[in-house]
């Protein structure tokens, strides 16, 4: 089941057991060099820090962020033309998330 917030972002609260998407509609946008980064975390998100990360949506060039609780990873699309990998990992741990390191994708 996809709840929306405000028409940009829809956080599907069903499927899987160890996934969480959280995507953020920027289709009306100009067009953007999208990015992944892959970060490990400590502590799985709670209910205030899903709220906080909700919040991004605020953030023009965050995309869309998975969560994978089995591998304990979280996943940012983002625009790398106006943020870093580096801003990303900030945004999330003002969220609350208790990032660890980045993961290189192959």
């Amino acid at each position: 089941m996809a709840t929306c917030f405000d028409g940009q972002c829809f956080i599907l609260d069903s499927g899987p057991a160890d996934s969480l998407v959280v995507c953020i509609d920027r289709s009306k946008d100009y067009p953007m060099t999208y990015l992944d980064v892959v970060f490990r975390y400590g502590t799985a998100p709670g209910e205030n820090e899903l709220r906080a990360i909700d919040g991004m949506r605020e953030v023009y060039g965050v995309r869309r962020v998975d969560f994978n609780e089995a591998e304990r990873t979280v996943r940012v699309e983002f625009d790398a033309s106006r943020l870093k990998t580096e801003a990303v990992a900030r945004l999330l741990r003002q969220a609350g998330v208790d990032v660890r390191e980045n993961i290189a994708l192959a």
